[in-house]
């Protein structure tokens, strides 16, 4: 295909680290990935992270600093004899010129286990350089044979001042990009940098399509407005998989929101959840669990509109649903925190599982089967409603252990205070 005919991010791919935008966190001076490049010292990678990062033009960049041969095999389309035609071809070639050959497997997590294992022997002896690309954790997607002999790096979303920079050199550049002869509103630029969500190919292809579709004025410049821009992309397609990481990394930041007391963090990733598709059930048995785990006893409140708005979510459906989770989320973000119930189950299943069974006491047995009480069962349990206050000193375990901390949060700071009152009691007795 001739260069002109190629989409604007193909032709504007960075052809070495210095022309590479983003991913400073493994490409910056002195980063592990950078040393390992520039010294040609890497073995096996696998990259992993949202569409429009860099994955397929790091891996070419790899292959044109260490002058080694580029292979690439889709994990989608190729196959078992695919992968061993470019293994027999990689060690002819390392035994005839000593050419090291890398193949790129983009979207590795397509293959099937009986692919991946037909890389490892080659992988293993050194025949072929592995690199894969994928955009599901490869923890998770990847064999753990593969995954143990290759080194993960994250890529992450690039930043808007780094869209902002690719616009610029593709606006400019007189061979590859456009030439210099298109005119880029700030505005404009800014809002196709922020929609792309961090996608370069997103971004690059909007701004292309801007470019060809806009009328060049007199002087054969074309002026690219906000309002162009806005129409040259389409809407932000939020990146959301179902069962993959930004399922879980998404639910994870809104229950630590709530968590961490953000009303407004909470509502954004409930948001985002909500635009995504996420199941209506699903978020609100966060809310529920939440509500249990960390407000507990200093707002039992809680759990009672973290199970209304669990049923009510139900009937309602969306939209409306999501006012029912929007009530809910910020009352379970801006209610006191306690985890004092959450450490104190923690705590009792760890000695009920690692240390030694205890036995019920004799007056804490069920008594009410004939021949208990010629057992002892229940002689001397003191029942508590015949005494003042509904209390009466009396021992429930045979070695007085402690779970129960309340804290001084929000409506536990009376729990504390009563507890503190009936523990008293308790020492006294004791000491009688």
């Amino acid at each position: 295909m001739p260069d002109s005919a190629r989409p604007l991010s193909a032709r504007m791919r960075p052809r070495n680290l210095e022309e590479y935008v983003g991913q400073e966190h493994i490409l910056g001076p002195g980063r592990l990935l950078r040393r390992a490049i520039e010294a040609d010292r890497l073995s096996s990678v696998i990259f992993y992270g949202p569409p429009g990062t860099g994955k397929t033009s790091l891996a070419q960049i790899i292959a044109a600093t260490t002058s080694s041969r580029f292979e690439r095999l889709s994990g989608v389309e190729s196959n078992v004899a695919e992968i061993r035609k470019v293994a027999a071809a990689a060690a002819l070639r390392l035994s005839n010129s000593k050419q090291r050959t890398i193949l790129f497997v983009d979207e590795i997590h397509r293959f099937n286990k009986a692919q991946q294992d037909v890389l490892l022997p080659d992988v293993e002896n050194g025949t072929l350089r592995f690199i894969g690309a994928t955009t599901h954790n490869p923890f998770f997607y990847v064999n753990s044979p593969l995954v143990s002999r290759s080194q993960v790096f994250q890529l992450v979303p690039l930043t808007v001042d780094d869209l902002l920079a690719l616009m610029s050199r593709a606006i400019s550049d007189p061979d590859r990009g456009l030439g210099g002869k298109v005119h880029l509103q700030p505005d404009a630029a800014r809002h196709l940098a922020t929609v792309s969500d961090g996608d370069a190919r997103r971004c690059l292809n909007a701004l292309e399509i801007a470019a060809l579709t806009t009328p060049a004025d007199a002087d054969g410049g074309v002026n690219i407005t906000l309002e162009i821009a806005a129409e040259s992309i389409q809407t932000k397609a939020i990146v959301y998989d179902g069962d993959g990481d930004a399922h879980y990394d998404t639910a994870s930041a809104f229950i630590k929101s709530m968590r961490g007391c953000d009303p407004d963090a909470a509502i954004y990733w409930l948001a985002k959840m909500l635009h995504a598709g996420e199941d209506i059930r699903f978020i609100s048995r966060r809310l529920i669990i939440c509500a249990s785990e960390d407000i507990g006893m200093a707002d039992s409140n809680a759990l009672q509109v973290a199970l209304a708005a669990h049923q009510a979510a139900e009937i309602l459906g969306l939209p409306e649903a999501a006012l029912v989770l929007a009530h809910a989320t910020i009352y379970v973000a801006t209610a006191p925190k306690s985890n004092s119930s959450t450490l104190a189950i923690g705590a009792a299943t760890e000695d009920v599982t690692q240390g030694r069974t205890l036995a019920v006491p004799a007056h804490l047995r069920d008594a009410h089967y004939a021949g208990a009480k010629q057992l002892g069962h229940g002689a001397g349990y003191k029942y508590g409603h015949d005494y003042e206050g509904g209390y009466v000193p009396q021992a429930y375990l045979p070695e007085g252990r402690s779970y129960y901390h309340p804290t001084e949060h929000g409506m536990e700071k009376r729990v504390k205070e009563r507890l503190e009152y009936w523990r008293s009691l308790f020492e006294k007795d004791s000491e009688a």
